[in-house]
């Protein structure tokens, strides 16, 4: 099935402050999972959740940036974490790679893509309410 490019009218973000924000929280990701261990602040929270928490924002910041592109989106947020699993195990970082983080990942991805979509959706079917509201006069 091919992807339709939906329309942008449903969100009054211009989509460059939403591509902005999709590679801001890239870069902070990429940061978290590439800096060597000692440079991270600690975070008393279950590691997988951490993963599949930063990969849940990127999907859903990404689909928020380019929904016409949302199924590319969410296979190259797959392709990220496992680079990214890669890279850990390779690189002298004191990191280790290791296949549930990828999993983890995956399912905020999965989660990710579900919501932006649910709320894509719910959008489409609220934003003629919001607007007549924002465009009625007093």
């Amino acid at each position: 099935m091919a992807e339709q490019p939906p329309s942008d009218r449903v969100t009054p973000i211009p989509r460059a402050l939403r591509l902005m924000a999709f590679l801001a929280a890239m870069a902070v990701v990429l940061w978290g999972t590439l800096a060597p261990e000692h440079d991270l602040p600690k975070l008393n929270v279950w590691d997988k959740a951490e993963h599949a928490l930063a990969f849940f924002g990127l999907t859903f910041l990404g689909v928020w940036a380019m929904p016409h592109l949302r199924l590319r989106i969410a296979a190259a947020m797959v392709a990220l974490g496992a680079a990214i699993e890669v890279a850990q195990a390779t690189m002298p970082l004191g990191r280790d790679g290791d296949i549930k983080d990828l999993l983890a990942d995956s399912m905020g991805v999965a989660l990710g893509l579900a919501v932006a979509l649910e709320a894509r959706e719910i959008l489409h079917r609220l934003w003629p309410l919001i607007q007549r509201r924002l465009t009625r006069e007093p």
